[in-house]
């Protein structure tokens, strides 16, 4: 006799998939995204690699932040510049803005985290460096396709939850590069659940770029050596 077949609610697949999603990307190492008074600050813990970037360029004022699987965000963040040339190309640069893109990637994580067996697991920030601080924009999205307007400042990864909380307590509008840059590295520094602050993360364990407002065309630039120790 034949054994009746195994039923799962389709509720229960979604929160298996949320729940597996979540956990893979809560092991990874966090990235803290905010804008100062000259562009926008991207701060990864990634000590394990000089090659293998949490941040990268996108567009000529558009920058891109992951963390996860490396596999799956190098295929999105490829995926997004393919979408950014084309449209470039096809209308006009101006055309290409961090809210479509943002629309673009959460069309494509909303339908894996659906469709597929298995969804991505991956949280992104996507950027855009405006003329003015006003036009800045921050979107962050999730493994689900979820898009959130950010005001200033994200963490992504890790206990980011809680370094969530830290850091907008500690950010304000029209910080500094330097005091911008302290503030990141003192939230990367916190132990995990946000326990408190330890040693403080030494800058060869660190990725940093910048999106900055007053760079011709190309505003995108890794600090490194001395000008990560300049600010």
């Amino acid at each position: 006799m034949s054994q009746p077949p195994f039923y799962v609610s389709p509720e229960q697949v979604m929160k298996d998939r949320a729940d597996f999603a979540r956990a893979g990307i809560a092991r990874g190492r966090s990235v803290v995204v905010l804008a100062y008074d000259g562009g926008i600050l991207f701060v990864a813990d990634n000590p394990s690699s000089r090659s293998l970037n949490k941040v990268s360029e996108i567009y000529d004022r558009l920058g891109f932040a992951a963390v996860g699987k490396y596999n799956e965000f190098e295929n999105l963040r490829v995926a997004g510049i393919r979408y950014a040339d084309l449209r470039g190309y096809s209308y006009d640069r101006s055309d290409v803005t961090a809210r479509g893109l943002a629309n673009a990637y959460a069309q494509t994580l909303g339908t894996v985290f659906t469709e597929d067996q298995k969804p991505y697991e991956v949280e992104i920030v996507v950027a855009e460096v405006g003329g003015s601080p006003e036009r800045d924009r921050i979107y962050r999205l999730t493994y689900d396709g979820s898009v959130s307007d950010e005001a200033g400042c994200v963490v992504i990864g890790g206990a980011s939850e809680q370094l969530n909380e830290t850091l907008r307590s500690r950010w304000h509008n029209g910080m500094s590069l330097t005091e911008a840059f302290d503030v990141a590295v003192e939230v990367l520094s916190i132990h995990g659940e946000g326990e408190g602050t330890g040693p403080r993360i030494p800058l060869d364990a660190l990725e940093v770029a910048v999106l900055e407002r007053d760079r011709p065309r190309r505003c995108f630039r890794r600090l490194t050596g001395p000008a990560l120790r300049e600010g």
